[in-house]
């Protein structure tokens, strides 16, 4: 993660105006002083977003020095502190709000991912993000998996191709559709193909898929159906299972697969509830 990206210096800007607007009308109450403050988590957790708070506030002032006490991806428990700051209390105010959404938002998430690849642990399978993100978070909400123990997946259209079960209707089939991708793309690109029937997983794997995402298959039928698959490939094709409960985790991860791909951290999770407090 690049903290110092023009594009995320946009968005903190942004995000700060969302908030301040104009000024902050309790500013002229502080007269000025500068102030100390610390974090504190009021439930058990992962914390994420440490390192976008220090970012955040040297936007509103360069001067603001905030102390992690816990870094990013760090199990935290009720009561703990999380990072000290101190500076002039016009930005310790200013930018609180903010901050604090952004941090319980990512925390939130992954707390989520944790308790998930949790129980994946000694299985071999891991744990991927989707691209069902909040738009203008993608790279913060991806960030806050891999801080939960999970991998990302694509982060957007150009990282690789995936073939659904549009592409494969207009294409013609998925042999077509894979050829299509090929002819165009550049050369390192992996091309994946959504399957929701044995014929096409294995249709995929043969017209040379680099991967598979074998969506909405029961264990039972992975279990018979990964061995065939492996046996088709000549490359190594990443198997992926996808509509997953999180109560099935640990069935699916006996089948043989290679990956897990969920949306549930980013789009199910709660914030984790922090709170700043002023000394």
């Amino acid at each position: 993660m690049d903290w110092q990206s023009p594009a995320l210096t946009r968005a903190l800007d942004r995000w700060l105006e969302e908030d301040i607007g104009r000024g902050d009308l309790t500013a002229p109450a502080l007269q000025g002083q500068q102030g100390q403050a610390h974090w504190l988590a009021k439930q058990p957790g992962r914390f994420c977003g440490g390192l976008l708070v220090q970012r955040l506030f040297q936007r509103l002032d360069s001067e603001v020095s905030v102390r992690l006490l816990r870094q990013d991806g760090d199990a935290v428990e009720a009561g703990d502190c999380l990072l000290e700051l101190q500076g002039l209390a016009t930005a310790l105010v200013a930018g609180e709000r903010t901050a604090l959404n952004l941090a319980m938002r990512l925390s939130g998430i992954a707390t989520a991912t944790a308790e998930l690849v949790a129980q994946l642990q000694g299985t071999g399978v891991r744990l991927a993000s989707t691209r069902k993100t909040t738009p203008g978070l993608r790279l913060l909400e991806k960030y806050a998996v891999r801080c939960g123990g999970g991998i990302n997946h694509r982060m957007g259209l150009d990282d690789a191709a995936m073939l659904k079960e549009n592409h494969i209707a207009w294409a013609g089939s998925i042999t077509a559709a894979i050829a299509a991708v090929r002819a165009q793309a550049p050369w390192p690109t992996s091309v994946i193909v959504e399957a929701e029937t044995e014929a096409q997983a294995l249709e995929a794997v043969q017209a040379g898929a680099n991967g598979v995402l074998l969506d909405e298959f029961t264990p039972e039928q992975l279990t018979q159906l990964v061995p065939r698959l492996r046996d088709c490939s000549t490359s190594g094709v990443v198997l992926e299972a996808s509509g997953i409960q999180p109560e099935q985790l640990q069935a699916f991860a006996a089948t043989g697969i290679d990956l897990i791909s969920t949306s549930a951290p980013v789009t199910r999770s709660r914030w984790l509830d922090l709170s700043m407090r002023f000394t």
